[in-house]
């Protein structure tokens, strides 16, 4: 994690969008949300979304995070998810309780990625998912 910029956020917020590539296969969208992340070790990986029947598919930051753990890495040192509006407006997303949960487990480490919330807005996973402890045993 060696920049904290602002100019960090932008360069993750552009790789997203670079991914954004809405199609639509019956009433599913695939690719109309991009996610970009950035590695301890300073790699860029990015992914997309994929809609799909029965719960089957999965999220921009799931495909960004499979691509990080192909290149044999696991450390998230930041990440941003974004999705253009039908009025062509960009947002940034947060991670779904779901994702949140994913980044955690896949390096106990992860509980410190920044997450991007918006262009001036980055908050640390651990603030995200409360409660994220393994909980004491009973007896």
């Amino acid at each position: 994690m060696n920049d904290n910029s602002p100019r960090m956020t932008d360069r993750l917020i552009s790789a997203a969008t670079e991914v954004l590539h809405p199609h639509r296969v019956g009433d599913r969208l695939f690719g109309n949300v991009g996610s970009a992340l950035l590695t301890g070790s300073g790699t860029l990986h990015t992914g997309v979304c994929i809609d799909t029947g029965s719960g089957t598919g999965f999220c921009a930051e799931h495909a960004a995070i499979a691509a990080m753990v192909t290149a044999r890495e696991y450390r998230i040192a930041r990440i941003v998810a974004v999705w253009r509006s039908d009025e062509g407006v960009l947002h940034v997303l947060p991670p779904c309780g779901r994702c949140r949960e994913f980044i955690r487990q896949v390096d106990p480490g992860n509980l410190d990625t920044e997450v991007v919330l918006g262009r001036a807005t980055v908050a640390p996973l651990r603030e995200l998912l409360p409660a994220h402890a393994w909980p004491d045993p009973l007896d």
